[in-house]
């Protein structure tokens, strides 16, 4: 008896759970579907708020009219730039600094790792940080999208968490073998951690793929600015100078509606397309040194 009562709470508690898990997927995938149908329906059909689900009046008159807008294409390479650039830095950088805070043989192993957390915690400010990015020489040059943000003292430790994982017995038999340091950290270390390296790349693409406070603080040169700059002006602007002269005055919101929608799939696109790719390694590379024992 005791059995079946078993039985019927699990099998509750997993449909709960399959419930819980539909729900929670349609709450997550409707906006995207949402967006989508909007970009793609007339702009009548969406100012009088006819689109729920699927698209109405399907056309691509707003993609046309984004695609042609003047620097447009100037900033998505822009953003294509500093988000791959950017994240190759971003990944150097940090698997050269978790390595040697991994290892227990480094003397200052303890205080790297204290003024590491340390800059968690307080930084310098806007103020100061926007003066040593002028004295530095970097306002207005490209340097300024990766080299200030080369490094996440967050995703240096979940790096470091992982490089600690992995046995001393490796790199004891990797030395008696004739293995130089540099052969062990490329050959050894950094190939164990792939799937931690690859939510990393992950967490930095989308970083500079979303980036716009920076490029708004320090790039004024419009040759210069990445997707998200003109992104945030449409959505401020309500699109007004997206809207080509030949739509009338009465259209002229029901346009600027839909072409904010329009540029929200065009510069969300690409970070959904690589997503798939790497989330397998997601849940692996995240757990990599989390639970030891």
């Amino acid at each position: 008896m005791r059995l079946n009562v078993f039985k019927s709470s699990d099998a509750l508690f997993v449909t709960f759970v399959y419930v819980f898990a539909a729900v929670a997927a349609a709450v997550t995938i409707y906006p995207f579907i949402y967006i989508t149908a909007v970009s793609v329906s007339g702009s009548r059909a969406v100012y009088l708020g006819e689109v729920v689900l699927l698209p109405k009046d399907v056309t691509l008159a707003g993609y046309r009219q984004v695609f042609t807008q003047k620097g447009l294409w100037t900033a998505y390479g822009n953003t294509l730039f500093y988000t791959c650039a950017g994240t190759l830095c971003n990944i150097l950088a940090t698997v050269l600094a978790a390595y040697p805070l991994a290892r227990r043989h480094f003397f200052a192993r303890r205080f790297c790792n204290f003024f590491l957390a340390f800059t968690m915690y307080f930084s310098g400010g806007l103020i100061p940080g926007y003066l040593l990015i002028t004295n530095l020489g970097m306002y207005n040059t490209r340097a300024v999208m990766i080299i200030p943000a080369l490094l996440s003292t967050y995703n240096v430790m979940i790096c470091r968490s992982a490089y600690a994982s992995l046995p001393d017995e490796l790199f004891e038999s990797a030395k008696i073998d004739g293995a130089s340091e540099w052969h062990i950290f490329f050959h050894v270390a950094v190939r164990l951690i792939t799937p931690t390296l690859a939510v990393l790349v992950l967490y930095y693409a989308v970083g500079h793929w979303n980036e716009f406070l920076r490029p708004m603080l320090y790039l004024s040169k419009q040759e210069l600015i990445p997707m998200q700059v003109l992104l945030r002006r449409v959505l401020v602007q309500s699109s007004t100078e997206l809207v080509g002269g030949d739509v009338s005055s009465a259209d002229r919101n029901a346009v600027s509606i839909q072409i904010r929608y329009v540029t929200i799939v065009v510069a969300t696109l690409p970070i959904l397309v690589i997503y798939p790719l790497v989330q397998r390694y997601f849940i692996q590379g995240v757990m990599l040194g989390a639970v030891k024992g």
